[in-house]
C-alpha cells in the first residue's frame, strides 16, 4: 500500500519515516501551519531520500508559479493541493497533482477531476487544512474508491488504520498527526505501531480475498457440475426402483404361465 507521512520538518523523522517503509513524505510549504518548513530546509532532507521515495509539497491557495518555483527548488516529485484551488489551478502545475477534497453535504467532489489528478480525501476544516486529527467521512471515500484511486487522510492513527483500510480500500494513505509527538515532530514508536497495523490490516483483507475467492470457485463448481450428494440421491432412487420393475417383469410371466 502506498503510505505517506506528511509533515516532516526535521531529517531525522523523514529517516524513520523511510526505514519503516514509507512510500512517500510531505513537505508543507504554506505559511499558516504549524508544520510549515522553509524550501531550502526540505531540499536538503529531499536529496537524502531514496529515489523509491516520493517527495510531496503541500500548498494551500498559493499562486502556481509559486508552487512550481518551490517544487523545483526542493526537487519535488508531487504538489498536492490543499485549498480551494480548482481543476484549472491544477492544469498549471509542473508535477502530477494531488488534490485534497472532502465531503460537504453528502456531495461526492470527485467528478470534476480528471483522473490523472489523485484525489487525498481528508477531514473537512476549511481553517487549519489537516493535520488536525478528525477523521474523514470513511463511507464516501469508499464510495468514490470505487471508482478511482484515492488517498485517505484524516485522523489516522495506529489503532484506527487498519479499520479505515477495510472500510474505504483506498490506493494509499496519509498520515501526520497520528504519529506525531507534536506538530511537526515524529514519533518513532508511533511509527513502527502504523506500519505494523498496516501490515495486519493488509494480511487479514488478504485472507478474506482468498477466502471469497475459494467460495465463489465452489459455488460455480456447484453450478456448473452435480454435486456428489444429487448423484448420490440419483444413484439411490435408480436401486429404489428398479426392483419395482422387477416385480411388474415378474407378474407379467407369472400372469402368462396362469393363461
Amino acid at each position: 500500500m502506498f503510505v505517506k507521512i506528511c509533515g516532516i520538518t526535521r531529517r531525522e523523522d523523514a529517516e524513520a519515516a523511510v526505514a519503516e517503509g514509507a512510500s512517500a513524505l510531505g513537505f508543507v510549504f504554506w505559511p499558516g501551519s504549524p508544520r510549515f518548513i522553509a524550501p531550502s530546509l526540505a531540499k536538503e532532507i529531499v536529496a537524502a531520500l531514496p529515489r523509491s521515495v516520493a517527495a510531496v509539497g503541500v500548498f494551500v491557495n498559493q499562486p502556481a508559479s509559486h508552487v512550481n518555483s518551490v517544487a523545483k527548488l526542493a526537487g519535488l516529485s508531487a504538489v498536492q493541493l490543499h485549498g480551494d484551488e480548482d481543476e484549472r489551478a491544477a492544469a498549471e502545475m509542473t508535477l502530477p497533482v494531488i488534490k485534497a477534497v472532502s465531503v460537504r453535504d453528502g456531495a461526492f467532489p470527485d467528478r470534476q477531476w480528471p483522473k490523472r489528478v489523485m484525489l487525498l480525501f481528508d477531514a473537512d476544516d476549511p481553517i487549519r487544512r489537516g493535520g488536525t486529527g478528525m477523521t474523514a467521512n470513511w463511507p464516501a471515500a469508499a464510495a468514490v474508491a470505487r471508482r478511482r484511486r484515492v488517498l485517505l487522510a484524516g485522523g489516522l492513527r495506529p489503532d484506527n488504520v487498519g479499520e479505515a483500510i477495510g472500510c474505504v480500500r483506498p490506493f494509499g494513505i496519509d498520515v501526520s498527526s497520528g504519529v506525531e509527538q507534536s506538530p511537526g515532530i515524529k514519533d518513532r514508536r508511533l511509527l513502527a505501531a502504523l506500519f505494523e497495523a498496516i501490515r495486519k490490516g493488509e494480511k487479514r483483507h488478504a485472507e478474506g480475498a482468498s477466502k471469497t475467492r475459494a467460495t465463489k470457485a465452489r459455488k460455480h463448481e456447484k453450478e456448473s457440475h452435480p454435486s456428489g450428494k444429487t448423484r448420490a440421491t440419483k444413484t439411490r432412487k435408480h436401486k429404489t426402483e428398479s426392483p419395482k420393475r422387477h416385480t411388474r417383469a415378474a407378474k407379467t410371466r407369472k400372469h402368462k404361465n396362469t393363461k
